[in-house]
């Protein structure tokens, strides 16, 4: 057991106030994830952008009694906190968090490598789950904050400890090795992800080889001859203090020597010698991927004595790992998210935490099966769901299976949560009524054995097969790439118009809430009542008010953007007529994009009628930039910034206080950071795109439209295909019927071989004209092309420029055109 003065001994910090004994289980880290305040520790950490101790009031607040600082607090407005001052918050979370591990003399597998880091650890999961009670990282916690975090959940019951490591830059491994210590090592592999930190590919493997000085065995492939080449080079370095080495091979001998891979429709046969016996497993999958994965589980196993027969047995029972959790449109004006795939406490926080994130329902379901293998026992372990399922403000429980239904009295006593118990999943589908679930948001949480996925299938709204993907990591990446441009005190305003860039509405905005961004953006008034209505209470700015909106504007608190003496009057008109004083407006000037907005001569006017009376109050001005993108115009966009800041002054000197200040767009936070200002707007940027390609390489692929083939065709030499027999044969062919036509925003320009999607990994050119719901590919080409495989309309390997490119457009107008009709499926990694 841990409180502060333990923990103070561990930092050797000072222990400026202590008020009580009170005891210690959880690390929190983000303020927006508080779910036991009585048993947590607050640790403020400091970046560039944003100093966390500014929450250490609002915590307290709520119950938070126990902090370690790196800064001066007043004290006395926390009589019974605990407070402990360090130099460094994140060298204090590394510290203990080493401390603790150093507690527990049990197996700890670390796991490092470019790619296959998460697979591997669920993967050995799957496989060990019976043998040991396991303690592993959630998802892909593998950062300086995410490697504490899981390291901290080991418990006296473990029996054994997965964790993986990520680094982005050199010295960062030092601190992990430091935290996870791991007696067994695997590297993965080496590629080029995450190398922009690093000289070259050799500096990053020693780095990553940091993590297994005190390792007691090292599992690697020859393979990768560079990769090879440094283990043995930091072997020969270590001597006996390094570990032993494991190896395997496909090419040369090994400890391990694969000896064959027989793919098969749906599966895979190795074979391999180890210490001269002829061993083989099969796996269910294909990919090559899958196939070194599941060789480096199949080492460890090996090194860890399991039997033969077992390992063949548990390898061909391997599942799918769910890198993510999606969110998806259900019946009944539902929202699902579903983690249908397995379950334990780390995962149930993980996910309860994306639920809370949504904003739109104001009833949240959980659909939960039994925990298995926790190391507690069913009493401890259910009434500590409880607990979480209260802290997180959940409506309605559906535990299925028989221990979660033995303990349902520990949730029956937690006040406004409504249960139902069933013994099996089958008992839950034949009751099944999709009236019971109405205006709520799901979480479908199941162990991998409970089938679940049965579950998410009733829940989910039937659609269309044509899907858009959207990454809500990559968002908030990117959004933090941007921010890292900023000046300290910049604000940022996300533009969130035109169905966020195609992207969505309130699954966007509830993100963007929740990271912190200043403001939000929309084009019409029904856009922003929408996203009110979904749960969204930060500031929204309206760009377009139109005066038939200006009732929903006030009524639902949107702020306007006043763009001409005539929609000024009509809105003062409203204002006036509702009784309301100090309503937020924002100032549009327009200094040569001749759009919209007043010009300098209008600025006497207005000042006259803003400073008339107490009817509205300024909240910002600003302006458009016309082409911050392009270095042929720079002398323009300077020529906009020097007006802007004469504008600007003149109008605020007048008002008497200050008002928020903004004209960069994306591609002006990058190119022209003397434009920042007050405040940023974020557009395309935030959805992976730069439009100034400068720093293209620094976002994340955001969007993925995907449908599948419908039919496949072979054709004779003339014939021809689509309307208007535009197409010919000229020899003997394999056409692809594909869903997806101009009804979802595929554009007709694309037809005719001008455009083409992503089989298989290899390009598939459209040929004949698009139609409303359908367009065919030329897929000759493409070996073992199947009906029903999945077909890439743009994404990280097809960029949505290059489909601008073909159809002569913009990233925007691609975006923003993919009709309603196509389905969105959004995801957090």
């Amino acid at each position: 057991m841990y409180n502060a003065a333990s923990i103070n001994k561990v930092l050797k910090g000072e222990l400026l106030q202590e008020t009580g004994f009170s005891e210690i289980d959880n690390i929190l880290l983000d303020s927006r994830k508080l779910i036991f305040p009585e048993t947590s520790i607050f640790i403020p950490l400091v970046s560039t952008r944003r100093n966390a101790h500014q929450y250490i009031d609002e915590l307290y607040k709520k119950g938070v009694s126990n902090f370690i600082i790196s800064e001066a607090v007043p004290l006395e407005k926390y009589p019974k906190a605990n407070f402990i001052l360090v130099k460094d918050t994140l060298h204090a979370l590394h510290a203990l968090v080493a401390w603790h591990r150093a507690q527990f003399h049990i197996p700890v597998i670390g796991i490092t490598g470019s790619n296959g880091k998460t697979i591997v650890k669920e993967w050995l999961f799957q496989l060990l789950e019976k043998d040991y009670n396991i303690v592993r990282s959630p998802k892909s916690y593998n950062s300086q904050i995410g490697v504490p975090l899981s390291v901290w959940q080991m418990q006296p019951e473990h029996q054994l400890a997965i964790f993986e490591a990520g680094i982005s830059q050199p010295g960062e491994m030092v601190n992990l090795e430091k935290i996870i210590r791991p007696t067994i090592g695997i590297f993965t592999n080496i590629g080029e992800a995450h190398s922009e930190g690093f000289l070259n590919i050799r500096q990053k493997i020693n780095e990553k080889l940091i993590l297994f000085m005190k390792s007691d065995i090292l599992i690697y492939s020859k393979d990768y001859l560079v990769l090879n080449e440094a283990v043995l080079s930091f072997h020969n370095q270590m001597g006996e203090e390094g570990p032993e080495l494991f190896s395997w091979s496909r090419k040369t001998d090994a400890d391990l020597r694969i000896v064959s891979t027989d793919k098969h429709d749906h599966h895979t046969t190795i074979e391999a010698t180890y210490k001269g016996e002829h061993l083989n497993i099969r796996i269910p999958f294909t990919d090559e991927g899958s196939v070194e994965n599941a060789i480096h589980c199949w080492a460890l196993m090996l090194y860890l004595g399991k039997e033969q027969d077992v390992i063949q047995q548990r390898m061909d029972l391997l599942s799918n790992i769910a890198m993510r959790l999606e969110l998806k449109q259900g019946i009944n004006n539902c929202s699902v998210i579903n983690d249908s795939y397995n379950l334990d406490l780390g995962s149930l926080t993980i996910a309860l935490d994306f639920l809370q994130q949504q904003q739109q329902h104001q009833i949240r379901t959980v659909i939960l099966s039994d925990i298995l293998q926790s190391g507690k026992s069913d009493a401890t372990l259910y009434e500590e769901v409880a607990g979480l399922l209260k802290q997180n403000g959940i409506n309605k429980l559906i535990g299925i299976g028989k221990n979660i239904s033995r303990e349902k009295k520990s949730f029956q006593q937690v006040e406004e949560l409504k249960s139902q118990f069933f013994n099996t999943t089958d008992e839950f589908i034949q009751q099944f009524s999709a009236d019971q679930f109405q205006y709520e948001t799901i979480l479908v949480k199941g162990s991998r054995i409970f089938e679940f996925e049965r579950i998410g299938k009733l829940l989910e709204q039937k659609a269309h097969q044509t899907i858009l993907e959207i990454n809500l990591s990559a968002i908030a990446q990117n959004v933090k790439y941007y921010q890292s441009l900023l000046k300290a005190d910049t604000k940022l305003m996300a533009m969130v118009k035109a169905f966020s860039y195609g992207s969505g509405s309130f699954e966007i905005a509830n993100l963007l809430q929740f990271h912190g961004v200043d403001y939000l953006t929309v084009a019409y008034a029904d856009e922003g009542v929408e996203l009110r209505r979904s749960g969204i209470t930060m500031p929204i700015m309206v760009m377009n008010p139109e005066p038939a909106s200006f009732d929903a504007i006030l009524h639902w608190n949107l702020e306007p953007e006043i763009y001409s003496m005539g929609i000024l009057m009509q809105f003062l008109e409203e204002v006036n007529a509702a009784g309301k004083t100090d309503f937020p407006v924002h100032i549009k000037l327009d200094t040569g994009m001749h759009r919209l907005g007043f010009v300098k001569k209008d600025i006497p006017e207005l000042i006259q009628v803003l400073t008339a009376g107490q009817q509205l109050k300024v909240q910002s001005v600003f302006s458009h930039l016309a082409a911050s993108e392009d270095p042929a115009e720079d002398a323009f966009t300077q020529h906009q910034g020097r007006l802007f800041f004469e504008m600007s002054h003149d109008l605020q000197k007048a008002l008497g206080y200050t008002v928020i200040r903004h004209i960069s767009n994306s591609a002006a936070i990058a190119r022209h950071p003397e434009l920042q200002l007050d405040m940023v707007r974020l557009g395309i940027g935030m959805y992976g795109i730069d439009s100034t390609r400068d720093v293209q390489d620094q976002l994340r692929n955001v969007s993925t439209l995907k449908t599948t083939i419908a039919q496949l065709k072979e054709l004779e030499a003339g014939d021809t295909v689509g309307y208007g027999r535009k197409w010919e044969a000229k020899q003997p062919a394999v056409t692809a019927t594909v869903r997806i036509g101009y009804a979802d925003g595929y554009s007709r320009k694309m037809g005719n071989s001008r455009g083409s999607m992503l089989i298989r990994g290899k390009l598939a050119p459209v040929i004949g004209v698009v139609a409303m719901d359908m367009c065919m590919l030329d897929v000759s080409h493409i070996p073992d092309v199947a009906e029903g495989d999945e077909v890439i309309v743009f994404g990280q390997d097809l960029p949505v420029q290059q489909l601008a490119d073909w159809a002569e457009t913009i990233p925007y107008e691609i975006l923003t055109g993919i009709s309603q009709r196509v389905k969105r499926v959004y995801f957090q990694e």
